[in-house]
């Protein structure tokens, strides 16, 4: 998430906006630690009012979305009426099992709500509450990963297959089906992202029983953040969740020129609908049909629906069109 949110600050920049980011933790320019999703008190109203102070045009990175710090999600709120923002939703309470029965996000008549796919933006309407789909950008010319040093620092030949699961582990990214697909197809199986949500016991288990080779982080020397390494150096990407609000791999897999075997999530099929082809996750065979014979016109095809649909050089329009239809400006 806390990429995406660079991007837009970035985008905000391009149109002019000075940009000054707040958060809980992270690289930002200004820390409110009362913000973090496990923060044992919320930021006081007089904090998020100096650190809100000199804006024009405040955006909410699911902060109000989903409620992990419901304390910080009010204040942040109510500092927020009546002034210009943009309220940003990656997911809704009601996407979430352990949050159902909550209601929808808060609202004022000077915001703006935007989601990241079309099932949330319907699912507000629902509610009553208006928004716009802008869906996540990427850097669709992002120079290539190196196939062979990263390969090299894992210890596998050329020869090897490898499939990526390029996903944090916890229970909706359904790594026991990314697994299966790495047995069926006798696959060394690399999942990138750590353990979470008290996921860490059940994927110690799930891994210590892996009849394959099973590769886990980023690898030596290899930063959280890097994605072209990975992509470079695996066969096929492996994306079995259950629930994405979004799912970056569907993308990113495209930029990269690797053939993706997906879950049949809600929002995968808004994604492909787009005009993607991708593979079943829950068929092994046809993934097994792909590394034998890999068709490079697929590639072609699906990097091409990325650059048309998810460029970030067009993110700075998007934003400036909605940011022009709500009457907003810079001082």
């Amino acid at each position: 998430m806390a990429v995406e949110a660079a991007k837009w600050a970035w985008a905000l920049g391009d149109l002019g906006f000075s940009v000054c980011t707040v958060a809980g933790d992270g690289p930002v320019d200004r820390l409110l630690p009362g913000l973090a999703m496990d923060a044992p008190e919320p930021p006081t109203a007089r904090e998020v009012a100096d650190a809100l102070a000199p804006a024009d045009l405040v955006v909410v990175e699911n902060l109000c979305s989903l409620p992990l710090n419901p304390a910080a999600s009010a204040v942040v709120a109510k500092a927020l009426e009546g002034r210009p923002a943009l309220l940003r939703h990656h997911d809704l309470a009601w996407q979430r099992a352990r949050f159902a029965d909550l209601g929808p996000p808060p609202t004022d008549p000077c915001w703006r709500h935007v989601t990241i796919n079309d099932l949330s933006r319907r699912q507000l309407a629902e509610r009553g509450i208006g928004a716009v789909t802008i869906r996540n950008a990427f850097d669709t010319g992002a120079a290539p990963g190196d196939r062979a040093a990263t390969r090299r620092s894992l210890g596998l030949d050329d020869r090897t297959r490898l499939l990526l699961q390029p996903t944090r582990a916890i229970a909706r990214k359904n790594v026991p089906a990314g697994l299966a697909l790495a047995e069926s197809v006798a696959a060394v199986y690399w999942l990138l992202g750590p353990a979470e949500e008290g996921y860490g016991r059940e994927l110690e288990r799930l891994l210590a029983a892996a009849t394959v080779p099973v590769i886990h982080g980023p690898g030596p020397g290899g930063p959280a953040t890097d994605v072209a390494g990975p992509y470079a150096a695996c066969d096929a990407v492996v994306f079995p969740s259950t629930w994405e609000g979004f799912g970056n791999p569907t993308v990113e897999s495209a930029i990269h020129r690797r053939a993706l075997a997906i879950g049949n999530y809600p929002v995968a099929a808004e994604l492909a609908g787009l005009g993607f082809r991708w593979l079943p996750a829950d068929d092994p065979a046809a993934l097994a049909g792909w590394l034998d014979r890999p068709d490079p016109t697929v590639l072609d095809h699906n990097a091409d629906v990325a650059r048309r649909h998810f460029s970030l050089d067009r993110l700075p329009g998007k934003l400036g069109r909605l940011i022009e239809s709500a009457g907003w400006g810079r001082r």
